[in-house]
């Protein structure tokens, strides 16, 4: 190989880890700069009083992107932690007494299905079998394409395979071509709310995330997700990333067209490739200066941002029954609930939210004898956030918490802790607060997202969930994948 290089990653997020862990594998110089005081981004841990609470991210799918991630590095998941899949997967609730468990057994989905709409489980197979070609294809060819140009994608072969994609067909309508009963519609839409769109704006393509939550499953690593974080730090270090916390990168000083130095919070740094990993938007706009941006300001405020989030760690004093370890209430009208963060932005009037119990699961994460919740309300990316807003929404996710699982934790929190739109700004730097990233409607798909490469600085490159292929954490990873074989390409031609 060439002479090794200096590569500076800004961040420390799944798709910096990865960057940085792929790079050093090939003998280059990798230091990552990160904000905060541990690594991990979004995936972040918080522990009070005995509680150990994950920040962010809290469901674990496509576990084979997980074990080809760790294979590269002659590993595999299980050498860092345990992973126990979930049964049922979660559970749905549509109204007092009356819920819905996602069993992992595919024998046993078919019969809920036919419980609820008569011949469905016969529908549920061809559903997906072509879900699963979705995830085939998907995997296989899309999501490791670094998108820099409609010209990827215009292979005969891959034409071929897009007819069965659906890129044009909405999810809406295709569930509803093979579903009519509104609890299965929900139950196969809801996988989408990830992705940061509607069903009627996101493509049909995105079923692969059926064949993802139904045919793989729902995991969860044992101690939490941020396990997989401590797993992906043990494999950089092994490969010699060196990792500095605390260390806020400020500005990009570019000389002609290349960045040279990173200036920070604790130091300056000097690179031969630059990789930012933090958010997109806030590196493009605000570390570099105004001739060498990618975009203007015009156009990302123009960009469908994903929801943002209004969080509550919380820690009660009991054992509780009756919940699972992933619970959705979908007692209120999703389509109202959409309106109020896509089409009119403003704090839902009846929201539905999610509540995980992962202490069900997972003892280690809370003192004996308590039990660990995290509530999660998705809202629109921007909104004015401030502290009694917040607990008016956390006063009514409790009540109907109870209410719908006939259970009475009000008197029995003994940690609480809120986040939302001002923390992922001050925390993050993220883009109006948004949670999950930029939304995965068609107009932003592969080569229309934010681009990889920086247009006028030539050893920049970026790479997490404003750009390809997405959010979540596993396109995270493969993001950092995507980019770091860019990277070696920039590197052999210096």
């Amino acid at each position: 190989m060439n002479t090794p290089r200096q590569v500076i990653v800004i961040g420390s997020g799944f798709a910096g880890l990865a960057a940085a862990s792929l790079l050093a594998k090939e003998g280059h110089k990798v230091t990552i700069l990160e904000k905060n005081d541990q690594p991990g981004g979004r995936a972040r841990v918080w522990e009070k009083e005995g509680f150990k609470f994950d920040m962010g991210p809290s469901w674990y799918w496509m576990p084979d992107v997980f074990e080809n991630y760790f294979a590269l590095f002659g590993k595999h998941p299980s050498d860092y932690y345990q992973l126990k899949r979930l049964d049922p997967g979660y559970r749905i609730y549509f109204g007092k007494d009356d819920l819905l468990d996602v069993p992992a057994d595919m024998t046993q989905l078919e019969a809920t299905f036919e419980l609820l709409e008569p011949g469905s489980s016969q529908q549920l197979r061809k559903f997906l079998d072509q879900a699963a070609y979705k995830y085939r294809v998907g995997m296989g060819e899309y999501v490791f394409k670094p998108s820099h140009s409609i010209t990827e994608y215009m292979s005969l072969d891959l034409l071929r395979k897009s007819i069965g994609m659906q890129l044009l067909t909405d999810m809406s309508k295709h569930v509803r071509g093979y579903f009519k009963n509104p609890k299965l519609i929900k139950l196969l839409e809801f996988p989408v709310l990830f992705l940061g769109a509607t069903p009627q704006n996101t493509p049909a393509m995105y079923s692969m995330m059926n064949y993802a939550d139904l045919s793989l499953g729902t995991w969860y690593p044992m101690g939490g997700m941020h396990e997989i974080v401590k797993a992906m730090v043990a494999v950089a270090e092994e490969q010699g990333v060196e990792i500095k916390l605390n260390t806020e990168a400020v500005k990009i000083e570019v000389n002609g067209n290349r960045a040279k130095t990173i200036i920070t919070s604790n130091g300056i740094f000097e690179a031969d490739v630059v990789i930012a990993g933090a958010d997109y938007e806030h590196v493009d706009q605000h570390l570099l200066d105004e001739p060498y941006h990618n975009y203007t300001a015009a156009y990302w405020d123009k960009r469908v941002m994903s929801p943002s989030s209004l969080l509550y760690y919380i820690g009660i004093d009991k054992k509780i029954g009756g919940v699972q370890h992933h619970n959705l209430f979908f007692d209120e009208d999703f389509n109202a609930h959409a309106r109020d963060i896509y089409t009119s932005p403003q704090w839902p009037e009846r929201p539905l939210f999610y509540a995980s119990c992962p202490s069900q699961t997972d003892p280690g994460v809370a003192p004996e004898g308590c039990e660990n919740l995290f509530f999660l309300m998705p809202i629109a990316p921007g909104l004015h956030d401030e502290e009694n807003i917040r607990e008016k929404y956390f006063d009514l996710m409790l009540t109907r918490f109870e209410q719908l699982t006939g259970q009475s934790i009000r008197h029995n929190i003994v940690v609480k802790r809120s986040y939302a739109v001002n923390d992922f700004k001050a925390d993050y730097h993220s883009f109006k607060g948004n949670a999950y990233g930029l939304a995965n409607t068609l107009s932003q798909t592969a080569f229309l997202k934010p681009a990889m490469r920086a247009k006028k600085v030539k050893n920049l490159l970026y790479t997490g969930q404003l750009t390809v292929p997405g959010p979540g954490v596993p396109p995270a990873i493969i993001s950092g994948l995507v980019v770091a074989k860019e990277a070696i390409i920039l590197l052999k031609g210096l």
